[in-house]
């Protein structure tokens, strides 16, 4: 039933209740509400966290919106993981009802003597709830005396009187020992605070096989890295500032329908073909290729990462090459066709001869298990990071069950949902549990695309996924990319890393490596998904042919400045200039300053631009006039609420400001 103050449209709410919204570790989130009652009477409305240890947090006041009528919002921040809940109170605010009558009608001379009698009674309500082992009560006492005695004095003059009962003095103990008349409860509704890697990390995948890899000068032949080769790598990946190293799948290949280079289907007898056609006589998803090496060599891969401060996350792929053992023991699990073959994947017109997807109508109990299975391996060998890839092809009733299963024991494993598709689908796959999602940020290059999406990631639908901007794949490399030059690889990792708390690279894209297999499409020329390729990191760097440097400059500030560690703190500010976008990020210090980053991006990378930047002063917090400092060039200006600027891709196409006092 509708409460006596009605409290109703609540958010953050996943599934009208039924599923926690999204919530982490020390980022505050939203909750708002409309609450409202009959009448003109006043009211007033608070947030209440309990945590998973059951025990209740002081309750946060919501603040009306100004702008959307009866519409109240309060931030909240949970400070432990795992199951919390919020409730919001409302009520009826007999104080502030009497504040806003007297404050018109004394000085119009309307019931005057009934209106300070009221207030009389009102306060003396007050004094009854006063704690005398609070030590503050006494002063409080003291002050409310004194407004009563005003209530009934009638030899002073009214405005006088009026006066003692606006005194700040007053009202700050009137807000801090409120009447609440008609008490409404709204709740409890769920919320779930996950680790903080769930929201904030720098993610870089590398094929195992193409690092430590050699190539013959004479043959051409190239033999295969390792994980010991591929452990190498490691250093070069945190010096430049990545929190995750995550591996495609490291399985046993199949060796039926092999494809072999840019994906043909006549692979040469030394082609290795796709980490995705899991499965052959060598084993499935709970064995290493034998190329790669052994379990001991991926426990030494793990522990080399950890040493590092890199997280491992391990790709997680649900199907099946031809050959995998699970073909022969459990062919009930795959779709046969009309004439009695096996149904391959198919995503027409493409096709991938290569791999049986699961059918998960098949002997549901038996593919839950063996899953299960399959993931718990891999945790008990310290992945605690899975990527799951195309995980919208697969029912999610079965990936509600296998997340909650993993967080019932294991609540630190994280998992990625790799879904470029549908967005329904796409929120669906968050709601039920997973902790990160890839985004539609590959196709937004234009400012206007831009400034929609990031609103959209960070304020409406923020409680359902949390966004990983990836600004290419093994199989995304968009136009963007191929034809824009070093400056479009710049640009699009500036904003990825500084608007997403989560972003990825993919390995190659500090080489600027740009051809596609051909015009107009997003698949690369001799693509790692089908070969290993060999690069050659250190001349590359030799020769300064590469953007290393700039990225780990990104990752520097990323991890020197909380604002750019969270989400839902995007504000979008405005250019005279349709190719250069603005946005800012702010996150409140525990000692009270705020950390504040402006950033003014040219996206055009073939052109100079030149604009006038507007600023919301509000939305920065800052005043007429404040200095900023660009921590990319050093350089520092005096800026304000219009600001000239001029940006060449060739050179540096973003300014990356931080506010450094305000005057």
């Amino acid at each position: 039933m509708v409460g006596r103050i009605p409290v109703m449209d609540v958010m953050p709410l996943v599934d009208l209740g039924r599923l926690p919204a999204k919530a982490t570790v020390g980022e505050p989130f939203p909750v708002s509400a409309s609450v409202f009652r009959e009448g003109h009477d006043k009211l007033g409305a608070e947030v209440v966290l309990t945590a998973p240890d059951g025990r209740r947090r002081p309750p946060v006041r919501m603040e009306k919106d100004p702008e959307v009528p009866d519409r109240y919002a309060a931030w909240v921040t949970p400070d432990l993981p795992g199951a919390w809940t919020f409730e919001i109170v409302a009520w009826s605010d007999p104080v502030a009802t009497w504040q806003h009558a007297a404050g018109i009608k004394i000085p119009e001379g309307i019931d005057v003597e009934l209106m300070f009698t009221e207030g009389r009674l009102l306060l003396e309500r007050v004094i009854t709830t006063l704690d005398p082992r609070d030590p503050g009560s006494a002063d409080a006492s003291t002050v409310l005396q004194d407004a009563i005695e005003a209530t009934t004095d009638t030899k002073r003059p009214v405005g006088a009187r009026l006066a003692v009962l606006q005194a700040p003095e007053l009202v700050g103990v009137l807000a801090t020992h409120p009447l609440r008349d008609l008490i409404t409860v709204e709740g409890p509704y769920p919320a779930y605070a996950d680790r903080t890697r769930a929201l904030y990390g720098s993610w870089y995948e590398f094929f195992p096989r193409s690092e430590g890899a050699t190539k013959d000068v004479k043959t051409g032949k190239v033999t295969s890295g390792t994980l010991t080769t591929a452990a190498k790598r490691l250093d070069a990946v945190a010096a430049m500032g990545f929190d995750v190293i995550y591996l495609p799948p490291i399985h046993p290949i199949g060796e039926v329908n092999r494809k072999g280079p840019n994906n043909t289907l006549d692979p040469g007898p030394d082609d290795p073909g796709s980490p995705w056609a899991i499965g052959s006589k060598d084993g499935g998803h709970d064995a290493i290729h034998p190329d790669l090496g052994t379990f001991a060599d991926f426990d030494a891969f793990v522990a080399h990462a950890t040493s590092l401060g890199l997280e491992v996350a391990l790709d997680l792929a649900l199907q099946a090459a031809p050959d995998h053992p699970w073909v022969r023991s459990h062919p009930e699990w795959f779709t046969t066709r009309a004439d009695g073959t096996i149904a391959y994947a198919e995503n027409p017109p493409k096709k991938y001869q290569d791999i049986y997807p699961v059918n998960f109508d098949n002997d549901p109990s038996g593919i839950c298990a063996e899953v299960l299975r399959v993931v718990r391996l891999w945790m008990s060998h310290g992945v605690r990071i899975f990527r799951v890839d195309n995980p919208h092809t697969k029912p999610l009733a079965f990936w509600e069950w296998l997340l909650k299963e993993i967080r019932s024991t294991d609540p630190d494993v994280l998992f990625l949902s790799e879904a470029f598709t549908r967005p329904a689908m796409m929120h669906g796959l968050g709601a039920i549990g997973y902790h990160q999602s890839y985004t539609y940020f590959t196709w937004r290059t234009a400012k206007w695309e831009l400034e929609e999406y990031l609103t959209e990631v960070s304020h409406e639908s923020d409680h359902l996924m949390r966004p990983n901007f990836f600004v290419n794949t093994p199989d995304i490399l968009h136009a963007y990319l191929q034809y824009g030059g070093p400056a479009a690889f710049k640009i699009r990792a500036t904003i990825a890393a500084l608007s997403s708390p989560s972003w990825g690279v993919y390995a190659g894209y500090e080489l600027f490596e740009h051809v596609a297999v051909r015009p107009g499409s997003e698949e690369y020329l001799d693509s790692e998904k089908y070969q290993i390729r060999v690069r050659d990191w250190d001349g590359a760097a030799a020769e300064g042919r590469t953007l290393a440097p700039y990225l780990t400059r990104l990752n520097e500030l990323r991890r020197a400045h909380p604002a750019l560690q969270l989400l839902r703190n995007v504000s979008i500010h405005w250019s005279d200039d349709e190719n250069i976008l603005v946005f800012s990020k702010q996150a409140t210090l525990p000692d009270g300053r705020k950390d504040t980053v402006i950033v003014v991006v040219n996206v055009d990378p073939h052109a100079a631009r030149e604009t006038v930047v507007h600023l919301d002063l509000a939305a920065i917090g800052a005043g007429d006039s404040f200095a900023v400092r660009d921590e990319i060039t050093g350089q520092e200006w005096t800026w304000g609420e219009h600001n000239y600027v001029r940006l060449d891709p060739y050179s540096e196409p973003a300014h990356v400001l931080t506010v450094r006092s305000a005057r």
